[in-house]
């Protein structure tokens, strides 16, 4: 007996000394692309070992211990949150005083075909007040400030449209304005751009709640007069970036109030290798798209329209950030000539991104917490202090202890990845 446990400890040191394969989760949301175009479904099934289904949307492919989508040790059946808690070492002293023996982020690739719902994640105290009153529909405590950095050109919704814009808007959506009273639309107009923020705020939270609280019956009347007037008008000039998204949303959510709502929103395109941070109470909707997505470890969602979920609008206006104004877009900072890396506003996490030419290796330097690696597309080779080398290659995922240095080396004409671990921030806080 004492033998079989020596073997167990021994075993189990050579697990937590070098990086462990997982085999990750995917969702097969409606709003995800169909078959074998997306990054989501391509990586999952080189994961997996599975074959893609034609037939179905791959939407996200998670990354991490969160319960709604584990990730497992591969050929293991244990997960990473049960083989972490077994392990809290692997996490460092520093993270593991922080946020208890669990990862604090997770790790997405998300392929967008349809409109996500415009949305909004509650912060620590609400949602620790929603898990409670509702756990179906809120399935932890915790908040979920998030970053998509974009792997193809992506768009989304985000945040409030400035005071100016929403002047704009009330001058040429006569539907708007014929919804929610001509009154109330005109009281924005004697409002200086830098008078009172809080009577500011106030107009824009009684426009965009007299849309998202109308009747069914009159939303649909206002959607059919706004699309006539508008494919009308598409015969005489070219319409603006926002009123073809809002054809386009109606397209695929009809008679649904947030293709009205999204006037209200900043219409946001990321190129490739851009980054929209969204911080907790942030209304946003992404719309179409390939991206890396990480966040703190939540599955807290709070719908408001674009969506045949359930709705919580009330909730929503409750916990809105109703800052105004174009999002920050993150370009990322160089730190050698391989790697960008993404620091978001939020201690969790942060991202890098990797593309190792042919040849050519990178070292990964010890760091106080631990690290997930997406491998995305290429192969290469890794190597650590243990004696020998391991290929790695596209689909795959590791998981990367603290205190751990590495090398990578290509092996291809180009080796891209990314990785993601708790902000550098935190620890230089210390």
């Amino acid at each position: 007996m004492a033998e079989n446990n020596n073997t167990e400890i021994k075993k189990r040191k050579r697990m937590i000394n070098k990086p462990l394969r997982l085999q990750c989760a995917v969702k097969n949301y409606n709003w995800g692309i169909v078959g074998s175009k997306s990054h989501v479904s391509r990586l999952f099934c080189l994961n997996s070992g599975t074959h893609i289904n034609p037939n179905e949307p791959y939407a996200e492919f998670w990354i991490g211990t969160h319960e709604s989508g584990a990730s497992f040790l591969d050929h293991g059946g244990l997960s990473l949150k049960e083989w972490i808690s077994k392990n809290p070492d692997v996490l460092g002293d520093r993270v593991l005083n922080k946020w208890g023996g669990d990862l604090p982020f997770l790790f997405k690739v998300l392929s967008v075909e349809k409109a996500l719902s415009i949305q909004a994640h509650p912060d620590k105290e609400l949602a620790r007040t929603l898990h409670k009153s509702q756990p179906s529909l809120y399935s932890d405590e915790n908040h979920k400030p998030e970053m998509a950095l974009a792997l193809t050109e992506f768009e989304a919704l985000c945040g409030f449209i400035s005071l100016k814009e929403l002047r704009n808007v009330l001058c040429t959506v006569p539907e708007i304005v014929d919804l929610v009273g001509g009154a109330d639309a005109e009281q924005c107009f004697p409002v200086n751009e830098f008078g009172r923020s809080q009577e500011v705020k106030a107009i824009v939270e009684s426009i965009f709640s007299q849309i998202l609280l109308s009747s069914k019956d009159e939303i649909c009347e206002i959607i059919s007069r706004l699309k006539w007037r508008l494919n009308l008008e598409k015969k005489k000039r070219q319409l603006t970036d926002k009123e073809m998204l809002v054809l386009r949303l109606e397209g695929q959510y009809p008679d649904d109030a947030g293709v009205l709502a999204a006037f209200l929103l900043n219409y946001v395109k990321l190129n490739r290798g851009e980054a929209l941070c969204i911080g907790a109470n942030e209304p946003h909707a992404y719309i179409r798209g390939e991206c890396i997505e990480c966040m703190a470890t939540s599955d807290n969602v709070v719908r408001a329209g674009l969506t045949s979920k359930h709705r919580d609008i009330q909730t929503l206006f409750s916990m809105l950030n109703r800052r105004q104004g174009f999002p920050q877009i993150l370009k990322g900072i160089s730190l050698n000539p391989y790697t960008t890396r993404y620091l978001p506003p939020f201690e969790e996490f942060e991202v890098d991104c990797c593309v190792i030419p042919q040849a050519a290796s990178l070292v990964f330097p010890s760091v106080a917490g631990p690290s997930l690696f997406l491998f995305i597309s290429g192969n290469g080779t890794l190597s650590a202090g243990f004696s020998k080398e391991q290929i790695v290659e596209e689909g795959e995922v590791l998981f990367v202890p603290a205190y751990m240095e590495f090398t990578i080396a290509s092996q291809s004409k180009e080796l891209h990845l990314y990785r993601a671990g708790v902000n550098s921030s935190f620890f230089q806080a210390f």
